[in-house]
């Protein structure tokens, strides 16, 4: 039990474990804090699948929510290649009720039982991890998602002075939900545990990246490394339709050439229109010139 971590502490100890961390939109400062009972006392970490694909759409999914259910609908989501986007250090949408019995096994740390009542807040109490899975069994857990779920909820575990007890899956918090589907979060504890059992991992030095530059920087179609440096990723990526090149000048082959990419990363129809976004920017790693 404890309270809120600031951003910054947030931030610092996931990186502190290893994580590969992208700071999204605003999100020191978005959340749900008017709502229900707060935020706070902190006791555990909740995970869930997402049942969507594709990162940039599940990330702004959660950040904004729906019509029935604004966001944030959790605090990070962890996308297949293992990046980690925070899209809030407050209160989020992501728990609803739980059992009141499953929290005071959570609090004692100590196996939960089986979940049958609606009766305590999960939003006041626990972190929240979105995972990007359909959530069908079928869609695959590639290891760099799994390890990033482990350093996830041992960074917050850590900070508490929590054993993995304090970490459960939606659906050992709620009967009405079947999250995360597809691996065991028993066998997610017991990693977790392990790595409880060690020194944090170093942080992972960030490299040195080119911010998104925007939309209307390529609208604009121009002359600038950065193309270059985008177009030469795009090849790395296996998502070329140069002719000759990539060069310094925006062109219709650098447009086809992200639309690859883009449709490598899970997306379709507009969603692929070869106009870079800030999601699919960030996980391109185009390196600084």
């Amino acid at each position: 039990m404890g309270s809120p971590l600031s951003p910054d502490r947030l931030l610092a100890a996931l990186r502190a474990e290893g994580v590969n961390v992208i700071e999204y939109g605003s999100w020191r400062t978005r959340d749900r804090g008017t709502r229900g009972a707060g935020w706070g006392p902190i006791n555990g970490v909740i995970v869930h699948h997402t049942v969507s694909s594709g990162t940039d759409s599940s990330v702004e999914l959660c950040y904004d929510g729906y019509a029935e259910l604004p966001g944030p609908l959790c605090h990070g989501v962890i996308a297949k290649n293992g990046d980690v986007y925070l899209i809030s250090a407050g209160r989020a949408n992501h728990a609803g009720v739980g059992d009141g019995d499953v929290l005071a096994a959570v609090i004692d740390e100590r196996p939960a039982p089986d979940p049958s009542e609606g009766t305590v807040d999960g939003n006041a109490h626990f972190y929240g991890f979105e995972c990007v899975n359909l959530g069908n069994g079928s869609d695959p857990w590639p290891p760099e998602q799994l390890d990033a779920i482990e350093r996830s909820a041992a960074a917050i575990c850590r900070v508490y002075g929590w054993s993995a007890a304090s970490v459960i899956g939606h659906k050992e918090w709620t009967n009405q939900k079947t999250d995360p589907r597809g691996f065991s979060m028993q066998t997610m504890r017991e990693r977790i545990d392990r790595r409880l059992d060690h020194a944090p991992s170093k942080p992972v030095p960030a490299p040195a990246f080119e911010p998104f530059p925007g939309v209307d920087f390529f609208r604009s179609r121009p002359w600038s490394p950065i193309v270059t440096a985008m177009g030469r990723r795009l090849v790395d990526e296996g998502c070329s339709a140069y002719a000759e090149g990539p060069g310094p000048q925006w062109t219709v082959a650098d447009l086809r050439s992200y639309a690859k990419w883009q449709r490598k990363q899970g997306f379709s129809g507009s969603d692929a229109d070869g106009w870079p976004g800030r999601v699919t920017w960030d996980a391109l790693r185009v390196p600084k010139v």
